[in-house]
């Protein structure tokens, strides 16, 4: 085992997953900085100024203004709009990499 993981760090592929890693970890800011600070505030707008990111569900019934006060409170929380803030990024990093993909095997010459 030891040799098999001295092959996998001399053909340099740890540093080949470890670029990987924080390149993902940089272009996952840049997209949840696009979703939170472009797309959330049009989506907000779109729909007569509603702040989705800070929409949520108090389980308690108790009413808060905020989602921070209401987490701070220690209150059982849903907090819906930030779910879809998430999923947003999600689905925008997952198209990105389809069309990264696409466009390497379109080069190797095979379809996806």
């Amino acid at each position: 085992m030891f040799s098999e993981f001295k092959a996998f760090i001399d053909k340099g592929n740890a540093i080949d997953l470890a670029v990987g890693v924080i390149i993902g970890a940089a272009f996952g800011k840049i997209v949840d900085s696009l979703v939170t600070d472009i797309i959330m505030p049009v989506v907000g707008l779109l729909t007569g100024g509603i702040d989705l990111g800070n929409r949520f569900l108090v389980l308690n019934g108790q009413h808060y203004d905020t989602l921070k006060a209401a987490r701070d409170s220690g209150a059982a929380v849903v907090a819906y709009g930030a779910f879809l803030n998430v999923v947003l990024n999600f689905l925008i990093v997952a198209f990105a990499i389809f069309l990264l993909v696409k466009q390497i095997n379109k080069l190797r010459g095979t379809k996806v």
